[in-house]
């Protein structure tokens, strides 16, 4: 069983900057698939991006390409997501995921506690 435990959740102002890390423990990382996703209140839950297990790859939403970039780094066990020019619409729980791609679409197979952000106009 894969444990994920995220932080670097805050508020910060619109424009400004955060760095989501999310530490993985019980499974073998560097063969997992890695993704954030994102739910606002009374939304549902919105696929940000997706990183391949060796980093080779990545996927994002339309609404963060260019502004935010996932990584990894495997000998840590941890995943990262830098949000750059953040904005008002960012604010969400940031839930970190690990899975697999399936069929060409990553699917999350397990999910964190989730890390509030809140940006501020």
């Amino acid at each position: 069983q894969v444990q994920l435990v995220e932080s670097g959740g805050g508020l910060v102002q619109a424009g400004g900057s955060l760095r989501l890390s999310c530490a993985a423990s019980g499974g073998t990382f560097s063969s997992l698939a890695m993704g954030w996703f994102r739910q606002a209140p009374g939304r549902d839950s919105e696929f940000v991006a997706d990183i391949h297990w060796r980093g080779s790859i990545e996927h994002y939403s339309d609404s963060v390409k260019g502004r935010f970039t996932i990584s990894r780094d495997n000998a840590k066990n941890t995943a990262y997501l830098q949000m750059n020019t953040l904005k008002p619409e960012d604010t969400a729980v940031y839930y970190c995921t690990a899975g697999a791609y399936r069929s060409g679409r990553y699917y999350a197979d397990y999910w964190g506690q989730g890390t509030q952000v809140t940006v501020s106009s």
